[in-house]
């Protein structure tokens, strides 16, 4: 079996006893896997939750607290715990685990991103596991991920992986609820995720983690959009990892039509960017950028909404006002507002500029709606 680049995503559910609480064994199960997915020649990243629920009964809490403030504090006690507990199997291994605790803020400035990967690649290079979490502690609503599950197929994107396994406690999906529809069926592999599977995924999962299945579908189509194939489902045992790899596992496969690959850069403005403003177009120039190898040019432009700056990345839209991509623009709006229309050496010399495209193919990447995260 050729070498693979495969992130492990554990949810809470996975790592805590009956009552709650980090389960050692669960943690040491989960540890013999990776170990043995390095052991056949693999890289492993791990995305894994588990703080919140490591923490909260040092601080006194009886469950898991509802409070973000709580649930912060029991974050920024758990995280140490979970992280020593993790170190530990992993030394038992002869394995190196490094800690890295993310916000989404952390992805947004594309140095950022691009540093964030070269240092896992360098981990992954000396064969330790990069374990990363979300940083609960200081994160704030609407600069999260909103799971692991999502931060979970955006590391995949990032470090290039190959295979995504979502370890959860379900076995898999299906096209009802299988706790209250006898009748349901599960899927063992998917294509790729469409919109009435995301409609029938539940929104609500374990009581002990903060991600239900349906945000589980939704990194699963992220992930295939990235060209990731992956795994949800369960398993038992220190060589579950590799039999999921294998296609022996008990869950679902999703397939991938690697939509999209090539520059990091590209990447980080379909995932990880912050648009500022956007940029209707006609349709024409609509026709134009949905193909290949297409600049943005100011001829095909019919309005500019919001501000941004050069350099800023910007969503383009149609005259419908559905998202046909983003790009990084050459011009300010301010600039871009007074070139609309123009050819290009008419705008050249309105704009003082150097180059006609307002977006260059080589900083832009055609999306559907379904496919930016926000």
């Amino acid at each position: 079996m050729k070498k693979r680049r495969i992130v492990v995503k554990i949810g809470s559910s996975s790592l805590t006893d009956l009552d709650g609480g980090l389960s050692d064994a669960l943690v040491s199960e989960h540890t013999a896997a990776i170990a043995g997915l390095m052991k056949a020649g693999h890289e492993v990243v791990l995305v894994s939750s588990g703080a919140v629920a490591a923490g909260f009964r040092n601080l006194g809490y009886a469950s898991r607290p509802p409070g973000i403030a709580a649930k912060q504090a029991a974050a920024a006690v758990g995280q140490g715990l979970l992280m020593e507990a993790y170190a530990e199997e992993f030394k038992k291994h002869g394995i190196v685990a490094a800690q890295l605790l993310l916000t989404r803020q952390d992805l947004m400035k594309k140095e950022r991103f691009h540093n964030t990967g070269r240092m896992l690649e360098e981990l992954l290079n000396r064969r330790a596991v990069p374990i990363i979490n979300e940083n609960d502690s200081v994160s704030v609503e609407g600069i999260t991920f909103g799971d692991n599950d999502m931060l979970s197929a955006l590391v995949s994107g990032l470090v290039h992986a190959d295979f995504l396994a979502i370890l959860t406690d379900v076995d898999g999906l299906y096209d009802g609820n299988p706790a209250t529809d006898p009748d349901a069926r599960k899927y063992t592999f998917i294509a790729e995720v469409h919109d009435g599977l995301l409609e029938a995924a539940s929104g609500a999962g374990s009581s002990i983690g903060t991600g239900g299945m349906k945000s589980k579908v939704l990194a699963a189509r992220t992930a295939g959009f990235l060209g990731v194939h992956v795994f949800i489902g369960t398993g038992r045992g220190a060589g579950k990892l590799l039999d999921i790899v294998e296609g022996r596992g008990n869950g679902t496969y999703i397939g991938s039509s690697a939509l999209l690959s090539g520059k990091d850069s590209k990447r980080w403005m379909a995932l990880c960017s912050v648009p500022s403003g956007s940029i209707t177009v006609d349709d024409g120039a609509a026709r134009a950028l949905s193909g290949k190898g297409t600049s943005l040019l100011p001829v095909g432009i019919v309005s500019v909404n919001g501000s941004f700056s050069a350099g800023d990345v910007t969503d383009v839209v149609d005259q419908q006002g559905v998202l046909i991509g983003r790009g990084q623009v050459n011009y300010p709006s301010e600039t871009v507002a007074k070139i609309i229309g123009k050819n290009g050496n008419e705008s050249m010399r309105i704009s003082g500029g150097t180059t006609p495209e307002v977006i260059h193919c080589n900083r832009w990447i055609h999306l559907k709606e379904k496919e930016a995260i926000h």
